[in-house]
């Protein structure tokens, strides 16, 4: 028998829970600059209790080439990619702001 989310009832096949909370969440994208001038892309906005935000930080330092980080409700990734990152979010159904 199929497993049903507790969110919202569906079999986990069907779940439409967290595409539901993508489209609820409005995400900021921004450079920060660290020490020795070092350029960092922070995306953060992203409930963590809606969506895996491990996986999602996996899935842009891939697309982005760069390495990272997912602390305290924020995604770091090394290197300023906002471009990229705003066009990959977008496709997975987020809305951007970008700084």
């Amino acid at each position: 028998m199929a497993e049903i989310c507790p969110v919202c009832g569906l079999p986990k096949e069907l779940c439409m829970c967290e595409e539901i909370a993508r489209e609820q969440q409005k995400v900021r994208i921004f450079t920060d600059s660290r020490r020795y001038g070092k350029t960092v892309t922070v995306i953060e906005g992203i409930d963590a209790d809606d969506i895996d935000i491990d996986d999602l930080a996996r899935k842009l330092k891939t697309k982005c080439a760069a390495g990272g980080t997912a602390k305290d409700g924020k995604i770091e990734l090394q290197g300023d990619h906002k471009k990229k990152v705003k066009e990959t979010l977008e496709e997975m159904g987020f809305k951007t702001d970008v700084r």
